[in-house]
């Protein structure tokens, strides 16, 4: 979704945030357990019911694992060792970069614009998964929602990557997939896109003169 320009906050902005998820790194949990169950049918019922996005949050809240997992084992004792898998081989659900969207990083840095990730994400994958990825080293901060125990869309975590940027709502350029932490972000003052595809955020960094 693009913004009309005569909907943007007056000032231009001058930094861009970075969601993660499906914005810089590809991730599905279908990526790990189509690995370890093979009948399709048995791996959507899994999805939808045992390891699923709205369990996965909890953590991405803040609630550690080590309360999450045997909590889940214990209400699905026969699939205890596929929820393991979910703590232990969680990198395997992000198979890569999305495509275009590194190049964009890299453009931005050299050019001097400030960058910084706002991400729901769990501390302790993150904590596995940072290493893996130099993109961030670009980054200014990234502020992960596992870590403060404040998760997107709520309005604390964009107060958060204010007060820690220095920088104003107005000031900053904020990419995400989900609608609505694309408009929370613009409900602070925020320039924000949500994110299709590498090509349609490249046109809007360049209208807002980011590129």
């Amino acid at each position: 979704m693009s913004d009309s320009l005569s909907h943007l906050p007056v000032a231009p902005p001058v930094a861009v945030v970075w969601d993660v998820g499906r914005v810089l790194y590809q991730w599905e949990l279908r990526h790990l357990f189509a690995r370890l169950i093979d009948d399709p049918e048995e791996l959507d019922w899994f999805l939808d019911h045992v390891v699923t996005e709205e369990w996965h949050f909890e953590h991405d809240a803040g609630r550690p694992l080590a309360e999450m997992v045997p909590e889940r084992q214990a209400q699905f004792p026969r699939h205890a060792p596929l929820i393991a898998a979910y703590a232990e081989r969680f990198l395997e659900s992000i198979p890569g970069p999305v495509e275009g969207t590194h190049a964009l990083v890299e453009t931005l840095a050299a050019r001097g614009v400030p960058q910084y990730g706002l991400t729901n994400f769990g501390a302790e994958f993150w904590g596995m998964f940072r290493p893996t990825a130099p993109i961030f080293d670009l980054m200014q901060d990234v502020v992960v929602s596992g870590r403060e125990r404040s998760v997107k869309p709520d309005p604390e975590i964009y107060a958060l990557l204010e007060g820690r940027s220095g920088h104003a709502g107005s000031d900053l350029f904020f990419i995400d997939d989900r609608a609505d932490n694309v408009a929370a972000a613009r409900a602070r003052g925020w320039h924000a896109h949500q994110f299709g595809n590498a090509g349609a955020l490249e046109a809007e960094l360049s209208a807002h003169g980011l590129l």
